[in-house]
């Protein structure tokens, strides 16, 4: 069929609150021109972000109920640590209240001053917690992977020739590990090939420096690989996600991505000296090791929403439906990161909006249109993310994040017609000034005036 349904029946409905275009004028002033700040329910279609904004299945619903609340040793636990081991073949796992906490641990433990971390592409809170460190993060994504309209499979690759460069020139004493982000979030939510994880790995082991995965959408890559990367076709998702985990010495997950879950996180280790002292860490910061941040309902959940994520049903489903948003975002003359990544599309607001200088911040201004034209909440990867310190991105783009289980196609066919309405009149749009934000993370808090 070339209708591609949702692979679920919906059971429970919760409403949404239609605004008028003067309402929401007055919501952005409020807000000082950033949509983090705008209440939830004044927000019609909130495409801000698929981290755990996800909906539930009943078997998730029944695992909140079986949780086990014990302090230590948890019944949940040994759910969640069973089939993670099963999934990802990591004995050491380490629940944490969500990836960023993760993160913190480790780049607390590996990282500090005159350190250098690759990756493809650090994501927000990935360099954050890096630098914080005092560590430096280096982005090595192939150059592909800078180009919105170029068409490559896996844009998401490390360039393996930068890495070694980048090896030779800092020394590998320098660099505590290589990591690679799967799918590559701040680059339009592009996968990473299987060949290209075997090349890391094996310019990891040339240097003798460990590899970590952020693998916040593993099963997504892992689909992408079946389809697009040549011998991987016949085989089954969960085989791909084994041959990628088995690749690395460790991961950060927030599982408020692939584990559709509303909260939770995890770390996975083979260094058995790391392991200690993460453990300490954990204990002192997030939990006991056998619950971390989280509930033990919260680890229920998270064990069923690993296992469902690897349906391929599921994952058919919510490669195509995000591709259903680009081509027709395309179609309307949009130009977008191509092509579609596996949970969001990325609009080229540079390409857009050319009458807005890039100090000017145009993937925030196209960020405003959105919702000041129809109630939809997206968010800027541009120059309000990653700039600052003279630090000048090479894309700027807007990321419309599809929430897992939540929306229908007729949700997004307004989307589609709120789009097509806004670009006809893109050149009203107007760059924004800062007026005030933090040192670091500042699109969560920066406020902003339209010039």
């Amino acid at each position: 069929m070339k209708t591609i349904i949702e692979p679920f029946r919906i059971k429970v409905v919760e409403p949404i609150r239609m605004t008028s275009r003067e309402e929401r004028e007055g919501i952005l002033r409020e807000a000082s021109y950033n949509l983090f700040l705008i209440k939830a329910e004044d927000v019609l279609i909130d495409l801000l972000t698929d981290s755990g904004t996800g909906a539930m299945s009943s078997q998730q619903w029944a695992g909140i109920m079986r949780g086990d609340e014990s302090y230590a040793g948890a019944r949940s636990w040994f759910v969640l640590k069973d089939t993670v081991s099963r999934l990802m073949g990591f004995e050491h796992v380490l629940p944490t209240h969500q990836g960023r906490a993760s993160e913190r641990i480790l780049f607390e433990l590996v990282g500090g001053p005159d350190k250098v971390v690759p990756n493809n592409n650090h994501f927000d809170t990935t360099r954050a917690n890096v630098e914080h460190s005092g560590a430096k993060a280096v982005d090595l994504v192939i150059s592909e992977g800078r180009q919105p309209a170029t068409i490559h499979p896996f844009k998401g690759n490390m360039d393996i020739e930068a890495l070694e460069a980048l090896i030779k020139d800092v020394g590998r004493e320098r660099i505590p590990l290589v990591m690679v982000t799967v799918t590559n979030n701040s680059g339009g939510g592009q996968p990473v090939s299987l060949a290209n994880l075997r090349a890391v790995r094996a310019v990891c082991d040339k240097h003798k420096l460990p590899l970590f995965l952020d693998a916040c959408r593993f099963a997504e890559n892992a689909y992408f690989i079946k389809m697009r990367e040549p011998g991987q076709q016949g085989r089954d998702v969960r085989d791909i996600v084994r041959d990628m985990f088995d690749l690395a010495d460790g991961a950060t997950i927030s599982a408020k991505k692939d584990g559709i879950v509303n909260i939770g996180g995890l770390l996975l280790l083979r260094d058995p000296e790391l392991i200690r002292k993460a453990d300490e860490l954990l204990i002192l910061t997030e939990g006991y090791l056998t619950y971390g941040g989280m509930a033990g309902r919260d680890l229920e959940a998270m064990a069923q929403g690993f296992e469902e994520v690897v349906h391929e049903d599921y994952l058919q489903y919510r490669l195509r439906s995000t591709e259903y948003l680009g081509d027709a975002l395309r179609k309307i003359g949009m130009q977008i990161v191509e092509p579609p990544g596996g949970h969001a599309v990325y609009v080229d607001a540079k390409t857009l909006c050319p009458h807005i200088p890039q100090a000017q911040f145009p993937g925030q201004a196209l960020v405003v249109g959105l919702y000041r034209f129809a109630g939809i909440r997206t968010v800027e990867i541009g120059s309000v993310m990653f700039g600052g310190g003279g630090t000048v991105p090479a894309m700027e783009l807007v990321r419309l994040a599809i929430p897992r289980r939540v929306y229908t196609q007729s949700h997004i066919d307004y989307v589609i017609e709120a789009a097509a309405e806004l670009y006809k009149e893109r050149e009203s749009l107007r760059g924004l000034e800062i007026v005030e934000s933090p040192p670091t993370l500042r699109h969560f808090t920066a406020r902003f005036k339209e010039v």
